[in-house]
């Protein structure tokens, strides 16, 4: 609140005193360029007593504190994609809003919950009756599991499930050999 003047030559502005007033102090919080000049003891004692939110209400409080955040400028959005503005058109500020409980907010998830993987992995999964959301350990317990269900030597000798059996090795090595998957 207060800068010291060597050069001034003015006196302080306090009553009843006549010590040179190199200091200066806003007269008010709505026009701080213009100053009362006080001496050192005045410009401490107007410092104290100093408010710059004096008979503001909460509300003009809470306010300047919202504009603070943003170094008091307006702010605006920002640019909508051309979907986004295609929903905004239809009255939806949000287009997953319009799915309910089927929204998902991460992209490499489709509606239903699932992972986008190539038809091959997808194929792979599917024929292991796995969830896409396993790891590799799980999708490999589930592989040894399906394993020892139709593989002969397990099966008591049942040759009828060979086929079955060679598709669920194919999905195994395609999944050990996929990226998309972690450990």
């Amino acid at each position: 609140m207060s800068g010291a003047s060597e050069t001034s030559t003015r006196i302080c502005d306090h009553e009843s005193c006549n010590l040179p007033g190199k200091y200066r102090a806003p007269k008010s919080p709505d026009v701080l360029d213009d100053y009362y000049w006080f001496c050192m003891d005045h410009i401490r004692e107007y410092n104290l007593k100093w408010n710059f939110f004096n008979g503001q209400t909460e509300e003009e409080l809470n306010r300047m504190a919202e504009e603070d955040k943003v170094g008091q400028r307006p702010t605006r959005p920002f640019k909508k994609t051309v979907e986004e503005r295609a929903w905004a058109r239809l009255g939806i500020n949000d287009a997953h809003e319009v799915l309910g409980g089927n929204a998902t907010r991460n992209p490499g998830k489709s509606v239903t919950g699932t992972r986008k993987l190539p038809p091959t992995e997808r194929r792979a999964i599917d024929i292991l009756e796995a969830k896409d959301h396993w790891t590799k350990p799980e999708i490999r317990k589930q592989y040894k599991a399906l394993i020892k269900i139709l593989h002969p030597d397990m099966n008591g000798g049942d040759r009828s499930d060979e086929e079955r059996l060679q598709e669920v090795v194919w999905a195994w090595d395609q999944i050990k050999e996929s990226r998309n998957f972690r450990d």
